[in-house]
């Protein structure tokens, strides 16, 4: 469904200084995926969402979507994707089903299939009491699902989200993640969604790309990505400080063990499998007459994969000065 090589795309701020938002980046998708491109502000994401999407032209390399090249072919891409931007695309003075039966005349319907399409998204998007409202009116969480009806209009084959549910609050960011699968699943889409939760892409994507600095830096199933780069972590504690070192030393010949740190009462562990190893740390701590006072087992999240990955989370990344992506991992050593 989208066959990237080697895209970038550079944008020149001044004679003297030029941004390279995308570095040679190669990606593939295949028909059916939904995948999640993760990663923090000015790592690239949207950049390569609207290559991919024609709205800006790659500075080379070269990319084909739904088996169409982006540059010589724009036109043939755009009437087989559907593309969610990150602001509102509805006109604010429109009535909802006025902009969906438009949407279809732009896309070639005819006048009577356009209206019937409108309905029907309309319907399964549960926006149906809301037909005859002003975009103006709607709350953010009706908006986007408009937004999202409005990309569903031609009934591509591909659907591009950029960020859909930014701002937004769990009940309705749960709402709209409802709606979109539900769609997925009845006009089998391939979808590719950039997004800042971390539980969403987690929950949502079979697979997971993360991006930084304009780079592909991983690409796997969210749990490959968690199990390998990640791994388990074990926080048990001690009521003394001679009690922490001994059981530090207990945790260093556990199996599967990737890093030990010790500090005050506390041990952190980091292992390849959790639920085995912390039996056999408890077992090993009562053998050793080791007392343990609490011990509790932690999966990895999306955040310890970036943080495993750069040295910094991706939230901190986020939140860098003046909304720059924070040191990377060479940096920081």
């Amino acid at each position: 469904m989208i066959r990237a090589r080697s895209l970038t795309k550079d944008f020149v701020v001044s004679k003297r200084q030029t941004v390279h938002a995308v570095r040679g980046l190669s990606l593939e998708i295949e028909p059916g995926e939904l995948v999640a491109v993760l990663g923090p502000n000015g790592a690239g994401k949207t950049t390569t969402m609207r290559m991919l999407t024609t709205l800006i032209a790659p500075t080379s390399g070269s990319a084909t979507v739904a088996g169409h090249d982006v540059v010589a072919e724009p036109a043939q891409v755009r009437r087989r994707i559907g593309y969610v931007g990150q602001g509102n695309g509805a006109g604010h003075a429109q009535r909802a089903r006025d902009e969906l039966h438009c949407q279809g005349l732009i896309y070639g319907l005819r006048r009577r299939a356009a209206g019937q399409r409108a309905d029907e998204l309309l319907e399964a998007l549960d926006l149906t009491e809301l037909a005859g409202r002003k975009v103006s009116d709607l709350s953010g969480g009706q908006r986007r699902r408009l937004d999202v009806a409005m990309g569903l209009v031609h009934a591509p084959s591909l659907l591009f989200l950029d960020e859909p549910s930014t701002g937004l609050d769990p009940h309705n960011r749960a709402n709209l993640w409802e709606h979109i699968l539900r769609m997925r699943e009845r006009y089998a889409m391939t979808i590719v969604l950039t997004t800042h939760y971390l539980d969403e892409a987690d929950s949502m994507a079979a697979r997971v790309v993360v991006v930084d600095h304009g780079e592909i830096i991983a690409d796997d199933t969210g749990e490959a990505l968690k199990s390998k780069l990640a791994g388990d972590r074990i926080v048990a504690t001690t009521d003394a400080p001679d009690d922490t070192r001994r059981l530090a030393t207990l945790a260093e010949r556990l199996s599967g063990v990737r890093e030990v740190d010790a500090e005050g009462s506390q041990v952190e562990i980091r292992v390849a499998d959790g639920p085995r190893a912390l039996p056999e740390l408890l077992a090993a701590a009562r053998d050793a007459g080791v007392p343990v006072a609490t011990a509790q087992v932690h999966r990895p999240t999306l955040d310890d994969v970036f943080l495993n990955l750069t040295g910094r989370s991706l939230r901190e990344a986020e939140a860098g000065p003046n909304g720059n992506a924070g040191p990377t991992r060479k940096d920081a050593a």
